[in-house]
């Protein structure tokens, strides 16, 4: 059974900002949970504290997963501890930031209706910024370490590799959208810039819970589906073997280009056309032909 207490404690020898990070952000979630519950307003269509909720439990995830991945870190001691300084800083301003628009009753991404709005979200995305390269930061010094287990080693650098990828297509979000320059054509004003949703403004009908569009294309699936490589690719190494990590983390990219070329094409997930049934079948018998191939070449290497 698993010791919480001890857990803990080993996180935080390995890194107190991160560990720290992850508690204050599972706070914050039952706070975000209470919320909804006891907030009934709306924003964009869901319950004010819902974004705040998935952007609390997804930030204690990820500082809980980097502190773990910083035991095999004994690379540039003083470089790693400085970027789990830098992420859980960026971590506790962003979540700081969609709390407080979300207290105030508006939006946090894409706000720029207001200076106060404008501010707030260019400091966002700033942080986003400067997370990213704290990530890839990480991602170098993955690749910098001499791991015992070479096939284990692989897996989390190419986890944190596709997690790098999959932060950045949300910089696909920030675009500014044809019916946003139409409205600055016209009135010659702007309240957002940029979307979550392609072919349609964010708040029509979503995914319960998740808020994903079901009547347009949405690029969050990607870009969730990206973000947790880190955790996935190493998981699903670990039940599938590590031999085939390679495979696995292929596999696992195309998964997430598929999804991207769907959100892009204005496209729900829910309602794939027949051009994504394609993609998706060529990538489920590659995948399948490329694990089942690997297995015997492992059994041989395991030989030698």
């Amino acid at each position: 059974m698993v010791n919480i207490k001890s857990e803990i404690e080993h996180l935080w020898r390995e890194s107190e900002p991160l560990t720290a990070t992850a508690i204050l952000m599972m706070v914050a979630f039952v706070f975000s949970i209470a919320g909804i519950f006891l907030d009934d307003r709306m924003i964009t269509g869901v319950p004010a504290w819902l974004k705040p909720s998935k952007f609390a439990i997804s930030t204690a995830i990820y500082s809980a997963t980097l502190a773990c991945l910083f035991r095999y870190l004994t690379v540039w001691p003083r470089f790693v501890r400085a970027m789990g300084w830098v992420v859980s800083i960026v971590l506790v301003a962003e979540v700081a930031i969609i709390d407080a628009q979300a207290a105030r009753g508006t939006t946090s991404h894409f706000n720029v209706s207001t200076p106060l709005d404008s501010a707030l979200f260019g400091i966002m995305g700033t942080s986003i910024v400067v997370l990213w390269l704290a990530s890839i930061g990480v991602l170098v010094a993955l690749f910098r370490q001499k791991f015992r287990d070479t096939d284990w080693g692989w897996s989390l650098r190419l986890g944190m590799l596709i997690t790098v990828l999959g932060s950045a297509v949300g910089g696909t979000m920030t675009r500014m959208m044809p019916e946003q320059r139409e409205t600055i054509r016209v009135t010659h004003k702007i309240t957002r810039v940029g979307a979550h949703t392609i072919g349609a403004p964010d708040g029509g009908p979503g995914l319960p819970g998740l808020g994903w569009s079901t009547e347009h294309g949405d690029m969050r699936v990607a870009h969730f589906f990206g973000l947790h490589g880190v955790q996935i690719v190493p998981l699903l190494s670990l039940l599938w073997g590590r031999r085939r990590v390679f495979g696995v983390a292929a596999s696992y990219l195309g998964l997430i280009a598929i999804l991207t070329w769907q959100g892009l094409r204005g496209q729900p997930l829910i309602r794939p056309d027949g051009l994504t049934l394609a993609a998706l079948a060529i990538w489920l018998t590659a995948s399948g032909i490329a694990l089942v191939r690997i297995a015997p070449h492992a059994e041989v290497a395991r030989s030698y």
